[in-house]
């Protein structure tokens, strides 16, 4: 059972929400409850356990709902549903993993139940201030937090958290979510190197830089050499070069 709050000051909305998500087959949600205020919403958050998922409209009676984030920790997701598109920027740069325009339709919900569910297999509730802290931290010491990419003719913003690996093909760099999606970014890896936080990306040979949390195996490989399977990767040539081994695994360990 999936613990959700509704924030959204059309009843009429909420409620077509609510009979979207009584609906869903794959999954059972408890709506805890509907907010239809910045106040509202940062009141209850602030004296309430996180639920498990927000569904949030961005234009409320009293303000933007970002203002929340200004005002209360929020540690969960956040699907975003509004009737404007021009907030989707500024959407990923706080907890949103989907931007849905109204009317919502049942296909995108379930798509952004699905992305929720990938998310929930890769982190639990119980380090989410801890993957929280990290991004913040990363921010403040000038590392990434996110790549805009073009996706026909729409920009979007994949937060660096998605990232399960960067490579080089054909002379052009390009990042894979965890989700397996490919988009092309205007970055080398020699500039992502400086860009991206050490702690947390390596690069393993001249084609990868790889993810921490997306190691999925070390394998030996010949001539002294790691083979790494890595979330959504299919291919054999994420492979350790022999002058990175000794520095991949110290920065395994540190």
């Amino acid at each position: 059972m999936k613990r959700v709050i509704i924030v959204e000051d059309e009843m009429l909305a909420a409620k077509r929400l609510q009979k979207l998500l009584d609906a869903e087959t794959d999954h059972d949600f408890d709506v805890l409850a509907i907010l239809d205020s910045v106040k509202s919403t940062a009141k209850w958050l602030a004296n309430n356990p996180c639920p498990d998922l927000i569904f949030m409209d961005i234009q409320l009676g009293d303000g933007l709902s970002f203002e929340v984030f200004d005002i209360v920790e929020v540690l969960c997701p956040v699907i975003f549903i509004t009737a404007f598109n021009e907030y989707a920027v500024e959407a990923f740069k706080v907890n949103s993993i989907a931007y849905i325009l109204k009317p919502v339709a049942a296909d995108e919900l379930q798509e952004a139940l699905k992305k929720h569910a990938r998310m929930a297999a890769l982190f639990n509730q119980e380090d989410q201030k801890s993957q929280l802290h990290h991004a913040r931290r990363a921010l403040q010491d000038g590392f990434k937090s996110r790549f805009m990419v073009k996706t026909g003719s729409h920009i979007k913003a994949i937060p660096v958290i998605d990232i399960s690996y960067f490579f080089s093909r054909e002379k052009a760099t390009q990042i894979r979510t965890k989700e397996g999606r490919t988009y092309l970014i205007d970055y080398s890896l020699e500039q992502l190197t400086e860009l991206l936080d050490p702690g947390i990306f390596f690069r393993i040979n001249r084609k990868y830089i790889i993810c921490l949390e997306c190691i999925q195996d070390i394998v030996a490989y010949s001539n002294s050499r790691l083979q790494l399977k890595l979330l959504s990767l299919d291919e054999n040539d994420a492979i350790v070069s022999r002058e990175k081994v000794n520095d991949f695994k110290q920065w395994l360990d540190s």
